[in-house]
């Protein structure tokens, strides 16, 4: 619940950004808008949103159980990669084949995630007590660091709330209708999300969920036994295509801004014949599938989760600023209840980020090693304009 709280302070604040500065890119916009073209560089040259089935070792249907219990001779890692061949083929294609793609997948999502969550409700034998609120003496866990350190994970598996700023050129109307898509996507996802977390905790015993990674599998076992939970199992799976569908599409569109912007990288910004960045997308897949082959999934998400929630916290923080240096800019959306949601936002991310650095130094240490990175690509992108000139 609080992930999803700081994911609507966000899309209402994004709301504002993207109607007042319409273009696709992203944090790279808003950034590269509100403060120097450097510190929009930066969250532009970490790939924004990699498609990354790993997720599946941790998400509630783990494609890893499934080939370890079901089909032994299957590799978890080379289906992940499978997943991502397929859907870039998908996406660099004719633009109604990429849409059909995503749309077939997204609606498949949620009919499973609602018909497992109804299934398990009406098919529990013994359902467990659960209290939403804290319990007395609960303070110190909730202000603590492994708290914080989990809602990194939380706020992962929310990522996406902000996807349609990256192709905001490609939105009909987009001063328009960019808020309504954001806030109206991201109020759905967060009642899934929590109703889907409620049904685990609803029929399994925590005793039996606490430490593990399988906990969709092992939620199911307890209601339709050792058969049904490999089988649903196998079809939850499905959930994780669209989501890798989704960051194919929307990721490479900061990257094609980028090309646009700096002739260095400017192939990055070649379209098909359906006006599709399909460069784009080759290269953000291929940094997805050399980071599913060579790193483990808790790293990925911990230094890849660290340098998003820091783009985001510029972001956010950027409504303020823009509000004091161009007060007479145009604005068909102002943040609901400002200044409440990016305040909100702010305090939960940079409490989590701190954390974070404090409890996983080296996986702070890759993010600063990326931002630096990304600093100096942006130097050498300058001075290749300045030759050029």
């Amino acid at each position: 619940m609080v992930g999803g709280i700081t994911a609507l302070g966000g899309a209402l604040t994004y709301a504002e950004l993207g109607a007042a500065l319409p273009r696709s890119g992203g944090e790279y916009n808003f950034l590269s808008r509100i403060y120097h073209p450097v510190v929009g560089f930066i969250p532009g040259g970490s790939p924004p949103r990699l498609a990354l089935p790993h997720r599946w070792r941790w998400q509630p249907s783990p494609l890893e159980a499934i080939s370890r219990r079901r089909i032994p001779a299957l590799s978890a890692t080379w289906l992940a990669v499978g997943l991502i061949v397929v859907v870039t083929i998908a996406h660099t294609g004719r633009r109604n084949r990429s849409s059909n793609f995503q749309s077939v997948f997204t609606a498949v999502k949620i009919s499973l995630i609602v018909g497992f969550c109804i299934l398990c409700s009406v098919m529990v034998d013994e359902a467990q007590t659960i209290s939403f609120l804290p319990h007395a003496g609960d303070g110190k866990l909730l202000l603590g660091s492994a708290f914080a350190v989990s809602l990194m994970y939380v706020n992962y598996a929310y990522t996406g709330w902000n996807s349609v700023t990256y192709l905001i050129s490609e939105v009909n109307d987009a001063q328009r209708n960019l808020p309504r898509i954001l806030i109206t996507s991201t109020l759905p996802v967060m009642v899934l999300y929590v109703a889907l977390n409620y049904t685990f905790l609803h029929v399994a015993p925590i005793s039996a969920l606490e430490g593990k990674v399988e906990v969709g599998y092992i939620a199911a076992q307890h209601v339709l036994g050792e058969a049904g939970a490999s089988a649903i199992s196998v079809v939850l799976s499905l959930l994780l295509v669209s989501t890798v569908s989704a960051m194919t599409i929307a990721g490479p569109r900061v990257l094609q801004v980028i090309g646009k912007d700096f002739a260095l990288f400017g192939r990055l910004a070649k379209q098909n014949e359906d006006g599709i960045p399909a460069t784009a997308i080759y290269v953000q897949s291929a940094i997805a599938l050399i980071s599913v082959t060579t790193s483990s999934f808790q790293s990925i998400v911990l230094f890849s989760g660290f340098i998003l929630g820091l783009n985001t916290v510029f972001a956010v923080g950027g409504i303020f600023v823009l509000r004091w240096r161009q007060p007479d800019l145009i604005r068909p959306y102002r943040t609901w209840l400002y200044p409440l949601p990016p305040i909100i936002y702010l305090v939960l991310m940079f409490w989590t980020l701190v954390y974070t650095v404090k409890s996983q130094p080296q996986e702070a240490l890759i993010a600063a090693g990326l931002i630096g990175g990304d600093g100096l690509a942006y130097r050498f992108a300058k001075r290749y304009e300045r030759k050029r000139s």
